[in-house]
């Protein structure tokens, strides 16, 4: 009964509504939809953000954005304030928007941007249209001026590639510039950055190169043409491709008339019109020291790079060591002499004799005008005249096109004028030459060919080559730090030196052996490679390449083994001359200097240069090697300085000749400078011919002493400063009565040294010194002389020290390292060889 009272009340209940559940459903669907698109967006946003955030941290600051407005190239001045160089990125020549043909921007606005005047860096609608013609296939640009200005003048932080990250740092870069820059500073900077091709930057330096004329007076055709290269400056070439670059400049043409600048009947007029293009390649104005200002143009580029700034954009002002008068005369003695040389290499290769027309060298230029220069070398040597047509560009160049090397060698050696352009620059003959102040380090001239215009190559600080017997002072300055005295004696015959590898080095010399004894001193002063290379068996190798690490020759590989004490391993000329900076400034190395400060373009000073000293030998060991190296320019292989050029001064150096006169070098010191040349031709199977002409003291000597005897003269170095002396007690020799009265008649001719030269009751005197004799002197009463030789003359000598000993063993090399030479007997008729140890 109750169960069904139940039911009855269930059923007289109204039903439920259920309009309202599928009405609560869409609600919740609806707040879940809205809150995951939220979240979507929040998402979106900072997804977005994390991407714009790095790129926009990339893009230039407001800062980078005024410096870039102002934008100047770094200069390169002397140390006497002449401009060496410009370092910017082409050549350019800023001008201000009034000094630009109104034609120039009427084009320039009608082609590439229209709508300038109305965006603010960005223009939406052209984007857009540029979007979908490339999403149709049909890919145009969408960037504005301004968004092309931001590439132009920041490649680097913007990029190169075509990505979205790259187009959004530019349209960035461009809101950027709009804020900071006017309209019309926008459009001036724009047109002095453009690039143009052949090196050219700017629309100035652009009329110049095109049309020989500034831009100031551009027509309509000639803007419309330079204006239409912007497109792409390599495909609308109007040198190489007048075709399209005409078609481009009608393009622009009818830009202009769309935009109203010039009429239908004017458009008429021009269409058919030629380019009219005068090529006109602006020269990089050249300094007066080119491979100087070539060479520091890459270290100054990684020093700007490391300390923030930009060598091209930043206005460095860079102070160099360059003296002018020094570069000058640098300059000339190289081009002179150089002259000289290739005239006697054009005689000696003209003829079928081998004979040496003569030894002096103004003799060869009257020869020269009745001769065909290097006839009897090039139909002697055709086979390897063909080896170098095919280490041609062109040869190359046509083989890497798919055709036949046997048909393209036959085209160019029939080609007459490609033949002699051949054999002229394989037998040009080329020069190196720098010189350094031993007491700064300070690099005062620097000539890296005969003429930079046709040889940009670099003999000083670019080409490796032997460099012979101008490294023998390093392997005789080893010798001394290793303990050997300069009067150690070795027999001047043949050697034989076996290596690491089991093979045997038998060293030869040029004027063969002489057999007899010879000390250090004469070694190096004689240039024997027999003694040198005994000299490297006792010492070793590897202290020969520490002690020329030390000395300056840092760079270049030094290859371990016996022959490198003859220069066989390729170095520079500027390593070889800072060697010897270091011997000059009695053992004291510095790195070369070529910067004495970096200013900014206000004056600031950014950054000294004073490279600190290093202690690379002993004094004792330097002052030896100094002394040595006067016995080499007075009685060695570089007499010529003494003899020919009539150079008095102190002053030390060496020769090198390498294997078939491949290469000639001379390195000469004195206590103001340090300077040095070689001579060669830049490809190494071409030679001097003779051996005469073939050896650094008769052709890299002509350089140097020129060079010197010029500056001596005009007082540019001090012509009595001397070197100081090595701390050694002078020695005397006592010679007969004959002898000595034969002596102070005639004079000479003695070795330069120092000591004494006595009669034998001390009657006549001769005081040697550095230079040779110096003074003869006579004295009325006998001098004092003791059973051990030592005379007493006041104000001139203290005599040998009691505990002086002799090596009369002869031996090569066995005995004591500190033994002394036996000192003649009393009587005894003195030799050179007894005033050589002096």
């Amino acid at each position: 009964m109750i169960v069904k009272e139940q039911n009855l009340r269930d059923r007289q209940q109204p039903p439920p509504d259920n309009k309202k559940k599928p009405r609560r459903t869409l609600w919740r669907i609806a707040g879940a939809t809205f809150a995951v698109l939220l979240l979507i967006i929040a998402g979106a946003v900072v997804g977005v953000r994390a991407w714009i955030e790095p790129i926009a941290a990339s893009t230039p600051n407001i800062d980078d954005l005024l410096d870039a407005r102002i934008a100047e190239p770094s200069l390169l001045y002397s140390a006497d304030g002449t401009l060496l160089a410009t370092y910017s990125q082409g050549r350019q020549e800023r001008v201000a928007l009034s000094q630009v043909s109104p034609y120039v921007l009427q084009a320039l606005i009608a082609t590439e941007d229209h709508r300038f005047y109305e965006h603010r860096g960005i223009d939406i609608g052209r984007t857009a249209a540029a979007i979908l013609h490339t999403v149709n296939g049909d890919a145009q640009g969408g960037s504005t001026l301004t968004q092309q200005l931001a590439r132009n003048m920041f490649p680097d932080e913007i990029g190169r590639a075509r990505t979205i990250d790259r187009k959004v740092r530019e349209m960035m870069t461009a809101l950027k510039i709009e804020d900071v820059y006017s309209k019309q500073q926008i459009l001036e900077t724009y047109l002095n950055t453009v690039p143009f091709l052949y090196n050219v930057v700017g629309i100035e330096m652009a009329a110049r190169t095109y049309y020989d004329k500034s831009a100031a007076d551009l027509n309509v055709m000639e803007s419309a043409t330079l204006i239409g290269m912007l497109k792409g400056t390599s495909y609308y070439n109007p040198v190489i491709n007048p075709g399209r670059a005409m078609k481009r400049r009608n393009v622009v043409l009818q830009q202009m008339i769309k935009h109203g600048v010039i009429s239908d009947a004017d458009y008429e007029a021009m269409r058919d019109q030629p380019l009219q293009v005068k090529l006109n390649l602006q020269a990089d104005p050249i300094g007066i020291a080119p491979h100087f200002a070539a060479h520091l143009r890459k270290w100054l580029a990684e020093w700007s790079g490391k300390h923030g700034y930009n060598l091209h954009t930043d206005g460095l002002i860079v102070h160099s060591t360059i003296d002018d008068r020094l570069q000058q005369a640098a300059t000339e003695a190289v081009a002179r002499q150089t002259q000289v040389l290739q005239d006697i290499a054009d005689v000696e290769w003209a003829q079928s004799s081998a004979r040496v027309a003569s030894h002096s060298p103004a003799a060869y230029a009257a020869l020269r005008k009745r001769v065909e220069p290097f006839r009897h070398f090039w139909s002697e040597r055709r086979e390897l005249l063909e080896v170098f047509v095919r280490d041609t560009p062109e040869f190359r160049k046509a083989v890497a096109a798919g055709q036949r090397e046997a048909d393209v060698l036959a085209r160019l050696k029939s080609n007459a004028a490609f033949m002699e352009r051949v054999r002229t620059a394989k037998s040009r003959l080329e020069a190196g030459f720098v010189a350094i102040d031993p007491g700064s380090g300070e690099i005062k001239a620097w000539v890296g060919s005969r003429d930079f215009e046709r040889d940009q190559f670099d003999h000083v600080g670019q080409a490796m080559r032997q460099p012979g017997s101008t490294f023998k002072p390093i392997v005789y300055g080893a010798a001394l730090e290793f303990g050997l005295s300069p009067e150690r004696a070795y027999e001047d015959g043949p050697v034989q030196i076996r290596a690491g590898d089991g093979s045997v080095w038998r060293p030869t010399d040029m004027s063969g052996w002489s057999g007899r004894m010879m000390s250090l001193r004469e070694g190096l002063i004689h240039s024997r490679n027999g003694i040198t290379a005994q000299v490297m068996r006792d010492i070793g190798v590897p202290n020969i390449v520490d002690f020329a690490r030390a000395a300056g020759v840092r760079q270049s590989r030094l290859d371990p083994v016996p022959s490198l004490a003859l220069g066989t391993s390729s170095v520079t000329l500027l390593e070889m001359v800072s060697a010897y900076t270091t011997i000059a400034r009695v053992g004291e190395y510095r790195t070369p200097l070529m910067i004495r400060r970096i200013t900014d373009r206000h004056g600031r000073v950014l950054a000294e240069f004073r490279p600190p000293g290093q202690r690379a030998m002993s004094e004792q060991t330097a002052l030896e090697l100094i002394d040595m190296l006067r016995g080499a320019v007075s009685s060695g292989t570089g007499q010529a300085i003494r003899n020919q050029f009539g150079i008095s001064a102190d002053v030390a150096g060496k020769t090198g000749t390498t294997q078939n006169n491949t290469d000639g070098w001379f390195i000469l010191m004195h206590p103001g400078l340090v300077a040095g040349a070689w001579v060669g031709f830049n490809d190494s199977r071409v030679t001097m011919r003779s051996d005469y002409w073939g050896q650094g003291g008769h052709n890299a000597v002509l350089l140097v002493g020129d060079f010197f005897r010029g500056t001596l003269k005009d007082k540019l170095i001090d012509a009595k400063a001397r070197f100081p002396m090595p701390d050694r007690t002078p020695q005397f020799v006592h010679g007969s009565d004959a002898w000595m009265e034969q002596f102070a008649v005639n004079g000479g001719p003695l070795q330069a040294g120092y000591g004494v030269i006595t009669g034998p009751g001390g009657e006549t005197v001769v005081t040697v010194g550095p230079d040779g004799v110096e003074s003869i002197g006579r004295q009325a009463a006998p001098a004092d002389i003791d059973d051990l030789g030592r005379l007493t003359i006041t104000g001139i000598a203290r005599g040998v020290p009691e505990n002086w000993r002799g090596d009369t063993s002869g031996g090569s090399g066995d005995e004591s390292h500190d033994a002394e030479p036996e000192p003649p007997g009393r009587g005894r008729v003195a030799t050179q060889a007894d005033v050589n140890v002096w």
